[in-house]
């Protein structure tokens, strides 16, 4: 594996400390309490808890000795985020950590004092998350992805992969507003290239293998909106496409380590990290609605050499010289 740029994720850390949380739960009302809503599943969130534990421990929020997390985890099923956001509730947390805007949706709606970071979320405004970026009022606050505004650029990059490429298949989740928001972004891009999109609307895992299997040529290529289902289904999905010689666009790395082609987005790890410290903020007095959305400042193009060859698709040395890393 080639790296342009470090890409240092430190789980270690984050494991071994998972089980001084349980030992001080067993000191109520002595730390304080993180609440984190895990959206998919340990296995694919372990960078990102990683990250942010790591930053939380430089900011002397120590687990297990200065403050207790609570992990709770959806795995992909959005209707465990009310289960989740309602026992949160219960416990008292002081502060509750989340990403995506269905979990978020679903903790703001269970309480409107206890403060809510999310280490990113598609348009919070557009989403009604939060009032505005620079003020965002209430108990939400947290970091964009730009999800919808980086649709484009994903397009873009397919295309300049694939020359050939006339038909775009774009797969969302329509019951994500975040995956909804990049899916009418990313079929005004094709259109603006001169491409024939396809979108393939899923709202459970059950559907993707069906609506990539009705393709039958009319594309070729898939872009995937990146949202909780997906992401927890990577593997059915690239398996699918790799089964329709589909090669596929992602917004984060950990979908090219299952077999897909591109990604290109914003650093999670590096999102999580920045989460920590709003809080950090909060836990040390802050109120979040006084603490303004931040947007990400760090992106990552990533290829997977392995999936292209197997595609038969010729990268341009060009090209693997601007990714930040390719798989090989």
């Amino acid at each position: 594996m080639m790296k342009r740029r470090e890409f240092i994720t430190v789980f270690g850390g984050a494991a071994a400390a998972w089980p001084l949380a349980a030992r001080a739960q067993q000191q109520p009302g002595k730390l304080h309490t993180i609440g984190l809503l895990g959206s998919g599943t340990p296995s694919s969130w372990s960078a990102y808890v990683a990250a942010f534990v790591q930053r939380l421990r430089q900011l002397d929020w120590i687990e297990g000795r200065t403050v207790v997390i609570e992990y709770r985890w959806a795995e992909g099923r959005s209707q465990r985020y009310a289960e989740v956001a309602a026992e949160f509730v219960r416990l008292k947390v002081d502060v509750i950590i989340t990403s995506g805007t269905e979990a978020v949706v679903a903790a703001k709606q269970a309480t409107s004092v206890i403060p809510i970071v999310f280490a990113a979320a598609g348009d919070p405004v557009e989403t009604g998350l939060v009032l505005s970026l620079a003020r965002p009022a209430g108990n939400v606050t947290g970091l964009s992805v730009l999800q919808a505004d980086l649709a484009g650029k994903r397009v873009e990059l397919l295309r300049e992969v694939i020359p050939s490429l006339r038909g775009l298949a774009i797969l969302a989740n329509t019951g994500s507003a975040g995956a909804v928001l990049d899916m009418q972004e990313a079929v005004a891009a094709a259109r603006n290239l001169g491409l024939d999109p396809v979108t393939l609307e899923i709202r459970r895992a059950g559907d993707i293998g069906p609506a990539i299997e009705a393709l039958n040529g009319r594309a070729q290529a898939l872009y995937v909106c990146g949202d909780p289902l997906t992401n927890a289904n990577r593997v059915r999905i690239i398996t699918f496409a790799l089964t329709a010689r589909l090669p596929t666009m992602h917004d984060q790395r950990q979908l090219l380590e299952a077999g897909g082609l591109m990604s290109y987005g914003p650093n999670f790890p590096d999102l999580f990290r920045r989460a920590a410290e709003f809080v950090d903020k909060i836990l040390r007095g802050a109120k979040p609605g006084d603490l303004p959305v931040e947007q990400p400042t760090k992106f990552d193009l990533i290829i997977n050499l392995t999936t292209a060859k197997a595609l038969g698709l010729t990268i341009p040395e060009s090209f693997l010289l601007r990714a930040d890393e390719v798989i090989e």
